[in-house]
Formats: C-alpha cells, sequence, structure tokens
C-alpha cells in the first residue's frame, strides 16, 4: 500500500464513522467490552455505533477521541491524526505503549469527570432557582 493510499484509508470517501471508530479501537488493542467499559456505555451501544446504526453523543465522540488517541476530526470525517499504522505502532517499546495506553485511560477520566462536573452544576443551578 503506498502513502497515499494509506493515507486516505479511512478518508470520508473510503470509509464510515463507524469503520474509523472500529479501526482506531483495533489500533488500540482495545475489545467492543474494554472500550464501553471506560466510556460508561453498553457494548450494544458501542456495536451500533461501529455499525453505523446509531451515533453516539457529543460527549462521547469528545471520550472517544481522547481515549482512541484520534483526532476528533479525523473521527469524523478521516481528515487529521488518526491511529498509528500497524508497523509503527509495532515499533514502539511495550513500556511506551503501555504509557500511551495510561495516558488514553487518563483523557477518558478527566471526559466522565468534566461530564459530571457539568451534571453538578446544573443540579446547583436548579436547586439554587427552586430556593427563590
Amino acid at each position: 500500500m503506498d502513502e497515499h493510499t494509506q493515507d486516505n484509508w479511512f478518508g470520508e470517501d473510503a470509509a464510515t464513522f463507524g469503520d474509523r471508530l472500529a479501526g482506531a479501537r483495533d489500533a488500540a488493542g482495545l475489545s467492543q467490552e474494554g472500550l464501553a467499559e471506560q466510556l460508561g456505555v453498553q457494548v450494544v451501544s458501542l456495536d451500533a455505533w461501529e455499525n453505523d446504526l446509531r451515533e453516539p453523543r457529543a460527549n462521547r465522540l469528545q471520550m472517544l477521541s481522547g481515549l482512541l488517541g484520534v483526532s476528533l476530526r479525523w473521527l469524523l470525517t478521516g481528515a487529521g491524526d488518526g491511529p498509528e499504522t500497524p508497523e509503527a505502532a509495532a515499533s514502539l517499546p511495550k513500556d511506551v505503549t503501555t504509557i500511551f495506553s495510561e495516558i488514553r485511560s487518563l483523557r477518558v477520566d478527566m471526559a466522565q469527570s468534566a461530564e459530571k462536573l457539568g451534571q453538578l452544576e446544573k443540579q446547583l443551578r436548579t436547586a439554587l432557582r427552586a430556593d427563590q
């Protein structure tokens, strides 16, 4: 596969959102079960996303992007920073791969915490309005 073909492998004309999601998940070495657990969704939801039967909400897109180490733009369109090629990923030392995995996990934790913070702020605003 030449460089041009490789760059366009997950492009908008060659792949769907679900194709890119499944490809990025595979490149990250995650199973559907593992990714679904880290996202806090059911496996059937993730499977539906990968098969283009449903689409995730915006907050889940952000989490997917961070966890999979791809840009949101790439995930949606195929343009931008996508997963490494299998050859590049295979050349990384095991400890570096472990560090990348931990970074992705922290990104998901941060996104989930930000989502929870937003929910709490909304609850607080609602409670303050009710007291007035």
